[in-house]
């Protein structure tokens, strides 16, 4: 015989949360679901499509943006935990029609093929030189190591960063 089962109470869908963020200057007030991931919300609700989803586990760096002047994989983060916050994106980065000086030395490097992974990277070397500790070809690639191109255009990114740190050309 077996043991009486217990009632189980069914599963409700829990409501949609608000978060508002200032994403490139704007502020955004949206209404999400609790697991939504602030690369989904960026992509899917807001049509911001150039962060990228790599691999969707952190492990490559193609969906980092700037949360606070900080680098961030936005695949990681849940939107909701960062109600208030000041999201960069690759988008937010140009004033206008004028190129940010890290956009402009991945193209005057040539530091992308596919470009697949140059919103996260350029993102990334953003953060990474407001952050002032890289003074080495030796300190960008490490600390630009969590930021995967398949397509191995390594020494062109690390010309390109240290052009826009006003390492030369």
């Amino acid at each position: 015989m077996s043991p009486p089962r217990e009632s189980v109470a069914p599963l409700t869908k829990p409501a949609p949360l608000s978060v508002t963020l200032r994403i490139n200057g704007e502020r955004r007030t949206l209404s999400v679901a609790p697991w939504t991931t602030l690369l989904d919300l960026l992509r899917n609700h807001l049509d911001l499509t150039g962060t990228k989803k790599g691999c969707d586990h952190g492990q490559c760096g193609a969906c980092t943006v700037l949360i606070d002047g900080r680098r961030v994989l936005s695949c990681l983060a849940l939107a909701v935990m960062k109600d208030g916050a000041e999201i960069t994106t690759i988008e937010g980065l140009a004033k206008g029609d004028e190129l940010h000086p890290l956009q402009q030395a991945f193209i005057d490097h040539d530091a992308f093929q596919c470009g697949y992974c140059t919103p996260g990277q350029i993102c990334s070397a953003a953060g990474l030189i407001a952050e002032g500790r890289a003074n080495s070809k030796d300190e960008i690639r490490e600390l630009m190591s969590g930021n995967i191109c398949r397509c191995g255009a390594y020494p062109n990114i690390i010309s390109a960063i240290e052009q826009a740190m006003g390492g030369g050309r």
